[in-house]
């Protein structure tokens, strides 16, 4: 009897069904993390990061366009008061932390304290974030508490605010000082309102920015700065199913939700992420299917890969999936208001800048630079954000060489010394220094601003270091020029118009615009809903803006993005961040190499 249940069992072990293999997704970034403290960042590769570790009350439906708010931790939508200035959030119960051991071995609950706390961060000056300056002077009570660190004392956490307290466990509530019609997008926004445990940043002080602890779908397990992130399942994430809401109209997303919907999220173990900052091997890891996808193929590839906006031929045969959309971004450079080359209000300072923008070619830029992949910025406000006008022709957006020479010998920069250079009015040496990174996009790029720049016979010399380096000093103010790009963080104009405002000196306005004028114009805007009334507020905004050429926008890029056929749910979306956890690995399409990879993976140890 013994020896028939012995081989019983060994048969069982024998034709059991092998363990299912991880599913693993590969890709890359081509600029690298700053860092994973939602407080303190808001570069776009960090916010894709943070956004998958750690949740906002609210989110967006993955596949629902144009862009719908609904429910994350949240139990729904939160109650807002008749005069817009009261937000009342309720949390879902048996929402938990990663496990980590500032908790001491407990289960760590999401409660409403945990967002009362990490909103508070963000008027720490101690955090330094770049975000405060969407609730800085909103918040009802705030502001002594952040007056009274800035004097010398200590942030006090624990002391009761009427702007920003727990009502219950489950329930917080935000009364601001006038009503902001884009709160609603502020709660889907990680950086700004994703929740932390305040044991975990107590437990490690100063180092925030390295030990993630969060209630996302995943959490950082391994971490090479600057080279490779891999995050993998967070073993408490809630029971949550895929139940996303495509358009009607729309046959590729209407197929994804039909194949995915019911499963339970996430679908895929682990991520690993890496850091590529040259697109050649970026591109080649892609087509050689070491990477799962290329979120966005680079410029100087997509002719190649997508050849009048249809697929390659032999991309084809390996049944590659395009996701081809353009992104709520602006592409820029701008000028230091605050410097004194380029800075500064008075009329032979804006001569400058605005001979600058004429001598600028976009076109040229959009060629040589995004390989066509882009459409030329007539303003701040891209296509596609509520508010856009697409009537205006700014001013900014002409190239007119001749005209930036005349302007310029008007206002007194002209070469006194025969050598074939401008000198300022006063008589000194001119010299621009523009901000550029030492890869071959940044080589092509000084190639663009020597030429434009020589048309008009001003000196340009550049400031050569990675682009994390740049951000911390552009946010300090210590860069003349630099360009940049600005992803939307919600579908609304309003988040191109925060990048001219003069309070938000040193977090989104990285230029130092600061004219009373245009701010005392944004501040009526931002408490109107998407409207007429608030557009023709946009257009004052805008001559103003145009008048003084604090920057000169560039471009807004079309982004192609493209995956391996067991990728399964990619559609990238305008402005939200998460979209890890909607996708799925089809196991049975991985190429050999892979598929051998999973299995082995998936083997039972001896």
């Amino acid at each position: 009897m013994l020896l028939l249940l012995r081989a019983a069992i060994l048969a069982c072990v024998l034709i059991a069904p092998p363990a299912m293999a991880e599913k693993v997704l590969r890709y890359a970034f081509l600029i690298a993390e700053t860092g994973f403290d939602p407080v303190q960042i808001n570069d776009v590769y960090s916010s894709i990061i943070i956004a998958n570790m750690f949740d906002p009350p609210l989110n967006y439906d993955y596949l629902a366009r144009p862009s719908k708010a609904k429910p994350n931790t949240a139990e729904r939508l939160p109650e807002v008061s008749a005069d817009g200035k009261t937000w009342t959030v309720r949390i879902r119960p048996g929402i938990y932390f990663a496990d980590d051991p500032a908790f001491k071995g407990k289960k760590r609950e999401l409660v409403a304290q945990d967002y009362v706390y990490s909103m508070k961060r963000h008027f720490d000056p101690k955090s330094k974030s770049p975000n405060l300056y969407l609730l800085d002077k909103l918040v009802v009570g705030m502001d002594p508490v952040r007056k009274a660190a800035l004097s010398g004392g200590k942030f006090d956490y624990d002391r009761d605010v009427e702007g920003l307290r727990a009502i219950d466990r489950y329930t917080f509530r935000i009364v601001l000082n006038e009503p902001v019609p884009n709160m609603l997008y502020y709660l889907t926004y990680c950086n700004l309102s994703c929740a932390v445990a305040r044991e975990v940043i107590e437990a490690y002080p100063d180092r925030s920015m390295e030990k993630p602890v969060g209630t996302g779908p995943y959490r950082l397990t391994q971490w090479k700065r600057s080279s490779r992130m891999v995050l993998e399942r967070n073993p408490n994430y809630r029971e949550e199913y895929y139940q996303e809401e495509p358009p009607a109209d729309d046959p590729v997303k209407q197929a994804i939700a039909a194949r995915l919907r019911g499963k339970r999220l996430p679908m895929i173990e682990r991520i690993e992420v890496y850091v590529i900052e040259e697109a050649q091997p970026r591109w080649l890891a892609f087509l050689n299917a070491e990477h799962d996808m290329i979120e966005r193929t680079p410029a100087e590839f997509v002719n190649l890969a997508v050849p009048e906006g249809r697929l390659a031929p032999n991309l084809q045969k390996k049944k590659v999936q395009l996701n081809r959309v353009s992104d709520l971004d602006l592409v820029f450079f701008y000028f230091g208001m605050e410097h004194p080359v380029v800075g500064g209000y008075t009329p032979e300072k804006v001569a400058l800048r605005r001979a600058i923008a004429l001598a600028f070619d976009p076109d040229e830029w959009i060629r040589a630079v995004y390989y066509g992949q882009a459409i030329p910025a007539q303003s701040t406000v891209p296509p596609g954000a509520y508010g856009f006008d697409p009537e205006t022709a700014g001013p900014l957006a002409e190239f007119n060489p001749a005209k930036a020479k005349a302007l310029l010998d008007v206002y007194g920069y002209v070469d006194r010394d025969g050598d074939g250079y401008r000198e300022a009015p006063d008589g000194s040496k001119l010299v621009l220094e523009m901000a550029t990174t030492p890869d071959s996009q940044g080589k092509r790029t000084d190639e663009l601003w020597r030429k434009f720049m020589d048309r008009v016979g001003i000196r340009v010399e550049f400031k050569k270091r990675q682009w994390p380096e740049h951000l911390k000093d552009s946010r300090a103010g210590k860069l003349m020029m630099w360009t940049l790009g600005w992803l939307a963080s919600m579908p609304d104009a309003d988040t191109f118009y925060v990048i001219l405002n003069g309070p938000n000196k040193g977090q989104s306005n990285q230029s130092r615009f600061d004219l009373p004028q245009w701010n005392a114009l944004y501040d009526k805007s931002k408490v109107l809903p998407n409207s007429a009334e608030r557009d023709q507020i946009y257009r004052e905004m805008d001559k103003l803006f145009f008048a003084y050429a604090p920057l000169r926008p560039i471009a807004h890029r079309v982004v192609t993005g493209l995956s391996h056929p067991w990728v399964i749910g990619y559609q990238r979306h305008p402005v939200m961040r998460e979209f890890w956890k909607y996708l799925d690995i089809d196991e049975s399409a991985l190429p050999g190499p892979r598929a051998r990879e999973a299995r082995a993976a998936a083997a039972p140890a001896r």
